[in-house]
């Protein structure tokens, strides 16, 4: 095989490769074989016909193609290594001249890895802005633990607060229209954390039971239902039950009740040290941050659109699926926010994440830092906790999406570096 190599802009070299004419047959003759195992002939046993007659049935552009199809992969393996190319994408065909008995001429194009030049990565210091406790922390927990214990009560002597859990009926119209799924029997609202439209939670409260009234609320402008966005609506309500919250008294009592205390001051304790470990938490993730957008705003690298594009579309891809998570299309998102405001977003966090990613693999080349078996195990280790599942069971569900398993190692990768840079660079909390 004979190649000629000619570096192009944005990181592309094209080359142009020549296949002795020998074998070059052999692919061909191979895939005519592989093929004819998959075409029924009369007169032939499958795979038996000679290749005359496969051809004649599939035709050489047919069989060509595959011959090609497994081929490149080897052909462009071999130009890689030989070449010692760092590529980033999957080389493509520009075109070929395939003709039998000739040589098999192929012009390909392959992207490379940009260069990085690093700038001081090390000895650095670095100014961090100190998180704080606030002031109201450790009442705020306490309360929370309270209310995680409260009890709840049904009340009959008096009307609706906004404090109140209530079940209710209602039944919704606007402009002069039922609302279509717009009413429920005995359906139960928590009046102070409710995502209902905005107004109506709010004109439940100050209600007596048994009592029919009416509330009159507007949808909002960007409401998914377009038909009802932005127009006034009336809700036909009657309160069934009314439900309110009992807190439990802060005592010794109480703290004996929820764990292995003794005292309120043990839950006290507890909870400090809850919140001592998160500001340590915060502050070594602010410092972690802080550390590496000061080397990667050093470090210089000259990013091919191409790569920015690919990981736009993942960024796309994974938008999507979050938004699905929450119950939303990626329609309506474009609708709420605008296709050039969500993408032009997208790619500014793409470059952002490229350049982390290339800035991260070169101070790993560097520093020789590479992803043990330990490592990736430990990874491993930690999904398999966080989903609470077996880690053979966690590798076989893994082993179906491709890319996965590359996608950890980069994980486990990039933690390494960050550590490394952490342990090389100097933190001033401020």
């Amino acid at each position: 095989m004979e190649t000629k190599i000619e570096k192009q802009e944005n990181n592309i070299v094209k080359v142009d490769i020549e296949i002795p004419a020998k074998d070059a047959v052999n692919y061909y003759n191979n895939a005519a074989k592989k093929l004819a195992q998959y075409v029924n002939i009369p007169g032939f046993r499958k795979g038996k016909a000679p290749r005359n007659i496969v051809e004649q049935n599939i035709g050489e552009e047919r069989i060509k193609h595959e011959a090609l199809e497994d081929a490149l992969p080897r052909i462009f393996s071999q130009v890689i290594r030989e070449n010692n190319f760092d590529v980033v994408a999957q080389p493509y065909v520009e075109s070929y001249d395939f003709k039998i008995g000739e040589a098999l001429k192929i012009s390909a194009k392959i992207e490379l890895r940009p260069e990085v030049t690093l700038g001081k990565y090390k000895g650095l210091t670095v100014d961090v802005e100190e998180y704080k406790i606030p002031e109201d922390a450790m009442q705020k927990s306490l309360d929370a633990l309270l209310q995680q214990h409260a009890t709840t009560v049904v009340v009959t002597d008096r009307k609706t607060l906004n404090t109140d859990t209530i079940v209710f009926d209602f039944e919704g119209f606007s402009n002069g229209e039922k609302i279509e799924h717009g009413d429920a029997k005995n359906f139960t609202l928590d009046l102070a954390n409710s995502s209902f439209i905005p107004g109506f939670a709010e004109q439940l409260a100050d209600r007596p039971l048994g009592e029919e009234f009416e509330i009159n609320v507007e949808f909002p402008k960007e409401y998914h239902e377009k038909k009802l966005a932005g127009q006034p609506a009336t809700f036909k309500c009657k309160i069934n039950e009314i439900k309110t919250k009992v807190l439990p008294e802060l005592n010794d009592e109480f703290a004996q009740k929820i764990g292995p205390f003794k005292t309120v001051d043990d839950v006290k304790a507890d909870i400090q040290k809850y919140l001592d470990n998160q500001k340590a938490d915060i502050d070594r993730v602010n410092s972690e941050k802080a550390i590496f957008d000061k080397v990667t705003s050093e470090a210089k690298v000259d990013i091919q659109q191409s790569m920015i594009d690919r990981e736009t579309d993942e960024l796309i891809e994974e938008y999507k699926q979050k938004l699905a998570s929450q119950g939303f299309t990626w329609e309506q998102a474009v609708e709420a926010q605008g296709y050039d405001n969500i993408v032009n977003q997208l790619k500014e966090d793409a470059q952002v994440r490229v350049k982390n990613s290339l800035v991260i693999d070169k101070i790993a080349k560097e520093e020789k830092i590479e992803v043990t078996q330990a490592d990736f195990s430990a990874k491993l280790t930690e999904l398999s906790r966080v989903y609470q599942m077996d880690p053979n069971t966690l590798i076989k569900q893994l082993s179906q999406t491709p890319g996965v398993f590359n996608a950890l190692s980069q994980q486990a990768l990039n933690e390494k570096v960050t550590l490394f840079l952490a342990e090389n660079n100097t933190v001033k909390m401020k």
